[in-house]
């Protein structure tokens, strides 16, 4: 038995928001779109290089306050880049942890944590 990737679901509350955080600000791409008819709650496929996440404003199908781990080679390089784009919401830091890594939280719109995981030398 081979299990493979897993795609966190991430639940949302306001589209233009998430877009402006996931697509704007973090560069996500969007894989797919899905509503049951116009009126109804958005179903969103991102993804980043390799990472996959899933927005949803479907009650049930998380509960805001999920935190996620990216591991990510080049720590420092992502922290410019996203600083850079002067994003009025998060002006992300990078931590040494305890337990030999560098991360870098933050926290979507919606209350769900982000952290990007770099090893414990800077790139």
């Amino acid at each position: 038995m081979r299990l493979s990737n897993i795609t966190p679901i991430l639940r949302i509350f306001d589209e233009a928001k998430a877009r402006e955080f996931y697509i704007d600000f973090l560069g996500f791409s969007v894989d797919f779109e899905h509503r049951f008819a116009d009126d109804l709650p958005l179903y969103l496929g991102l993804s980043l290089s390799e990472v996959n996440v899933h927005l949803s404003e479907h009650h049930g199908d998380s509960c805001p306050g999920a935190a996620i781990r990216v591991e990510i080679d080049d720590l420092d390089k992502l922290q410019q880049a996203l600083n850079e784009k002067r994003y009025r919401y998060a002006r992300p830091g990078i931590q040494s942890t305890p337990w030999g890594t560098r991360e870098m939280s933050i926290h979507d719109p919606f209350g769900n944590r982000l952290t990007f995981v770099g090893s414990s030398t800077a790139q």
